[in-house]
């Protein structure tokens, strides 16, 4: 025990001093062009906290280092735990639940109103949940997760340090959930710990999730979100993409909210943003791009061979830079310009 809460001490202040020389710098001049801080924060999480599963050591030093860099960008900052589980199948066909503790960090921004928008990431990796995982090499200890998803939170990272300056009308929150791959179970604890009057004063949830591998970036809104919300948002997203000369599209149906379930319930309006490629395999997204010698299923999710720097970097050379970049000059003006809105400007 001992020897683990010392690692752990030793991994955390390492992790947090490296990321405390880049904004030390940032804090004496200009932030870098857009994408850099994004692409940085990619990397970092990437290789400094492998196999960051919900519950694991390795998820509770992440998220105590995105504690502390929301805290340093001005936020209130808080780590929030709670208790969920997974089921395991054997080989045999036995089934087990395991029990964890998981740890989302929530951080927030009072505005000139109550009223609310959330930015949403994940930053958990994929646990194995049958004996068939780890035979086939899913999640586990070596797995990056550098699309799946530390490249959502890195642009989130990016755009909370860019808004720390920004004066909004709306109040923010930036959210890293936690126990996504074990069900969305950290979508369904946010929800169940929001009041009515927090949800009555949420205005959008923009949440990103596995922003590289996948051929082309789309803006979905949530299946219950309003037209004119979704006017607001996704419709505005796309035409800021497009005026940039970044492709982009939007796909309607059901299969726009994998992972918000719970907040498509509850009508919070979503703009969800993902790269994938809804004209392939069963057209609901989950393939990201053609077959390939270097993409077997079409994906890199959850295959640790995949899914980390030194292969995407190889096989997709420039993408990490590119996706955080594009990722970046998109959302940030939009949720700018959504945080306080020329009529209150």
């Amino acid at each position: 025990m001992f020897s683990f809460l010392r690692m752990k001490r030793t991994l955390l202040a390492f992790s947090l001093g490296c990321a405390g020389i880049t904004h030390a710098l940032a804090a004496t001049s200009p932030l870098p062009p857009m994408g850099e801080i994004a692409s940085q924060q990619i990397r970092h999480i990437a290789t400094y906290f492998p196999g960051r599963m919900a519950g694991s050591p390795a998820e509770l030093i992440a998220a105590e280092y995105l504690n502390q860099q929301f805290n340093k960008f001005g936020y209130q900052s808080n780590l929030r735990g709670f208790d969920t589980r997974y089921l395991y199948t054997s080989n045999d066909g036995k089934q087990d639940w395991h029990n964890i503790h998981a740890t989302s960090v929530i951080a927030a921004r009072a505005g000139e109103v109550p009223q609310q928008i959330i930015v949403m990431a994940h930053f958990d990796t994929y646990v194995p949940q049958s004996d068939a995982d780890t035979n086939h090499n899913l999640g586990g200890l070596t797995l990056q997760g550098v699309d799946d998803n530390a490249s959502g939170i890195g642009v989130m990272m990016e755009l909370a340090e860019r808004m720390q300056a920004v004066p909004t009308h709306y109040s923010l929150r930036f959210v890293a959930l936690s126990a996504e791959e074990t069900g969305a179970k950290g979508a369904e604890d946010f929800i169940k710990r929001m009041s009515a009057e927090e949800k009555k004063n949420t205005l959008l949830v923009i949440n990103l999730d596995s922003l590289i591998t996948g051929d082309k970036l789309y803006f979905n809104s949530g299946v219950n979100t309003s037209v004119a919300v979704a006017k607001l948002t996704r419709v505005r997203a796309i035409n800021i993409a497009h005026s940039l000369g970044i492709p982009a599209e939007s796909h309607a149906g059901a299969h726009c909210c994998d992972g918000l379930q719970a907040l498509d319930d509850a009508h919070l309006p979503l703009l969800n943003v993902t790269a994938t490629n809804y004209a392939l395999g069963k057209k609901d997204g989950v393939q990201q791009r053609a077959i390939s010698s270097h993409f077997p299923l079409g994906s890199a999710r959850y295959q640790s061979q995949f899914d980390n720097l030194q292969y995407l970097e190889s096989v997709l050379p420039g993408r990490i830079d590119k996706r955080a970049r594009d990722s970046v000059k998109v959302l940030f003006p939009l949720l700018k310009g959504l945080a306080k809105p020329a009529k209150h400007a």
